[in-house]
């Protein structure tokens, strides 16, 4: 009888070390989530970021179709460094970091600090499964200003091929300001938008959309101004530069008005 007793202690023994073998071994294989591509937050404004190329150091007469273009893509280009600068550093550090899983919660967190304008910021970035898609949260303290703001949120499919994000204008305003739109397929060909959604905003669903295509004009910009009830519509080649736009109200037509690989107007062919 005292043997059976033994036996039975030694049995639950082995299955409590078994039992607690098997969480450990079900934690540790949890994967954290993929971050979505920086390139997901970030629009690619690659080609009309040169000082050099704009229009006051070229003649006006000859360059107006470049200088046009440059100028309507330049608007975005510094609201993007200068209005998004914390959202935009918090999140291109993140690729630095590796995730924390929590159980308790089942997510997982990036924790770090990140720099802007020489002010040190602290960044909790958290991910979680729902379905077949990755919920997005970014939490950022700047201390003596304010702790834990959740400055965007957003969600993306688990094989990252599209998602969205949406973002908070600061803390001492913070209404939903700019929602951006992606989406990549398997050939890296693929778009980004931002949309100006600020409530009551004049220039709320405004909006500029960057795409990636196959062809000579490999890549694209469409401009849209609520206010004025405007597109403007942008193609060019990144490598040769030479390209073309369209605008009916600054053009007062409907055809396209194009440059070489000098930036130089010229006939569309």
């Amino acid at each position: 009888m005292k043997t059976i007793k033994n036996s039975f202690v030694i049995l639950i023994l082995i299955s409590g070390l078994l039992i607690v073998g098997c969480s450990k071994d079900n934690t540790t294989e949890k994967t954290a989530p993929q971050l979505p591509p920086e390139s997901s937050f970030v629009m690619d404004f690659e080609g009309f970021e040169n000082p050099n190329d704009t229009i006051t150091s070229r003649s006006i007469a000859t360059y107006q179709n470049w200088g046009y273009s440059y100028i309507n893509v330049l608007v975005w280009s510094v609201y993007l460094k200068v209005g998004l600068a914390v959202p935009v550093a918090s999140f291109a550090e993140s690729f630095k970091h590796d995730a924390v899983y929590h159980p308790d919660q089942d997510n997982w967190t990036w924790s770090y600090n990140f720099v802007v304008d020489g002010i040190t910021h602290e960044a909790e970035l958290t991910g979680f499964f729902q379905s077949d898609t990755i919920n997005w949260e970014m939490r950022i303290t700047k201390n003596n200003f304010y702790t834990d703001f959740l400055w965007y949120y957003g969600k993306s499919a688990y094989d990252r091929s599209g998602g969205f994000w949406v973002l908070k204008e600061n803390p001492e305003n913070p209404n939903n300001i700019l929602q951006i739109d992606w989406a990549y397929d398997g050939n890296n060909i693929g778009d980004i938008q931002y949309t100006n959604i600020k409530p009551g905003a004049p220039g709320n669903g405004s909006f500029i959309h960057y795409g990636t295509v196959a062809g000579d004009l490999d890549r694209f910009y469409n401009i849209n101004n609520s206010e004025l009830n405007n597109l403007i519509s942008i193609e060019w080649n990144h490598t040769e530069v030479h390209g073309r736009v369209k605008d009916a109200i600054h053009f007062f037509d409907s055809e396209w008005h194009c440059w070489d690989n000098t930036l130089q107007d010229v006939v569309c062919p």
